[in-house]
């Protein structure tokens, strides 16, 4: 059953939110995740085979801690996020958006009508099955959905000041790897093209009025979260447990 989204409350307020990429289909990873103190889990649909069966039991997983489940979806079609959100995601986050029509194809398939065209269903799990009320399931929806586009190729770079000016737009989340492949500098996420594309994103972004997002390493959350990015994602499921399993290894067998 859709709830209040904590998220998106946060950020409205001011406030930054720490979240990460989840990559498994182990509901007892978002239950860690959430039980962990995050703000949010982001279900990577777009990298990993996630069924739609494992994908609902995430997200129960997710609801049973108050950790927000975002999905990211494979691409900006209507029934991919019809889908994430019908199963009881709080939001999604959408790859490529590169133009005006497609942010404004991404807002309507999000938000039911007067709003968007998202098809609507009463009896599905974000409507507790039949057992809530339409008219306040629709309001709920729609006020409560985060709108989360993905910046990462230079022609949503010279594109992004008409992007912004869409309502129903919440997070333009910047993707450091796919733009240094975009800017001709693949896997250089320090180079100095994109450092001076995030940042110019960054300030488009905060000008607009709008949050900005970014996938982060935990050394540089607080500086980003200095320059006004409210959106953190920090590693993923696999990468922490990569790292603390490297860690441990390498300090025990010193």
């Amino acid at each position: 059953m859709i709830r209040k989204n904590k998220l998106k409350q946060l950020i409205k307020d001011g406030g930054f939110a720490i979240g990460t990429f989840v990559k498994s289909n182990d509901p007892a990873v978002a239950e860690i995740l959430g039980f962990s103190g995050l703000d949010f889990i982001v279900l990577d649909n777009e990298h990993v085979a996630m069924s739609r069966d494992s994908m609902i039991n995430m997200i129960r997983s997710a609801d049973s801690t108050g950790i927000v489940p975002i999905v990211r979806v494979r691409e900006n079609r209507p029934v991919e996020i019809l889908q994430a959100l019908d199963s009881g995601a709080l939001g999604v986050q959408v790859p490529n958006v590169d133009t005006k029509e497609e942010a404004a194809a991404l807002i309507e398939s999000v938000k039911y009508n007067p709003i968007g065209k998202r098809g609507f269903s009463p009896t599905t799990r974000a409507a507790a099955y039949g057992l809530m009320d339409k008219k306040e399931y629709v309001a709920l929806s729609n006020q409560e959905t985060l709108v989360v586009a993905h910046c990462e190729t230079t022609t949503c770079m010279e594109n992004l000041d008409e992007i912004l000016t869409l309502d129903y737009l919440d997070v333009i989340f910047i993707g450091p790897m796919d733009l240094s492949q975009s800017l001709g500098v693949m896997g250089e996420a320090n180079h100095p093209k994109v450092i001076e594309s995030i940042e110019m994103i960054i300030k488009k972004v905060l000008g607009a009025g709008k949050a900005v997002g970014i996938v982060s390493s935990p050394a540089q959350a607080n500086d980003y979260i200095a320059k006004g990015v409210q959106y953190l994602l920090i590693s993923t499921d696999q990468g922490m447990i990569a790292s603390a399993a490297q860690k441990i290894a390498a300090d025990l067998k010193k």
